[in-house]
């Protein structure tokens, strides 16, 4: 039987049980006590949300592999007032220097109802921020924050939120679920 544990992954962790330069406080090694799981997928350090875990290699591959094309959705703060035309652009694609994004679902929200962050988000009273759910299915590299970069809203907060059906509804940071598989 397989292990899934769902994680929600705090600002400032590394996507990894070992290696950071904090010790083991900056890595996974404090929050999850488990042995033999290991990341499906990765989650910048400045990044937050669900991070899901495995002791099954096939499932890890289905995960994080793109050819799989698995959904995930981020709920993205940005600098600036989301248009239509960004949520458009977004939706298309958009021209990285590692080429074309795959299309996504893009939509403006409500800020959600979720955690301060630590450190919290710089403020300015100057220049407003939104937020966009965003779903892609492809996992490049700081992807997200280089797509809304692209239509001229730079990130200022990410989570992730979903990883196919998976969500990391009623999970606080820090903390995890397990589900057997």
């Amino acid at each position: 039987m397989s292990r899934l544990i769902l994680l929600n992954k705090p600002f400032g962790v590394l996507s990894q049980f070992t290696g950071g330069k904090d010790g083991v406080e900056d890595t996974l090694a404090h929050l999850v006590d488990v042995p033999g799981v290991y990341p499906a997928g990765r989650l910048d350090k400045d990044s937050e949300g669900l991070l899901l875990l495995t002791d099954d290699g096939r499932l890890q591959s289905r995960i994080a592999e793109p050819r799989y094309k698995m959904a995930k959705t981020y709920l993205v703060q940005v600098e600036g007032e989301v248009d239509d035309n960004a949520l458009e652009l977004l939706a298309r694609g958009v021209e990285l220097k590692d080429g074309t994004t795959r299309p996504a679902r893009a939509k403006r929200i409500d800020p959600p109802p979720v955690w301060d962050r630590d450190p919290p988000v710089r403020y300015r009273k100057s220049v407003p921020d939104s937020w966009i759910a965003l779903e892609i299915t492809e996992g490049r590299n700081r992807q997200v924050r280089r797509m809304t970069a692209a239509v001229g809203l730079p990130t200022l907060r990410l989570i992730r939120w979903r990883i196919g059906d998976w969500s990391m509804d009623g999970i606080a940071p820090g903390e995890w679920r397990e589900i057997r598989l």
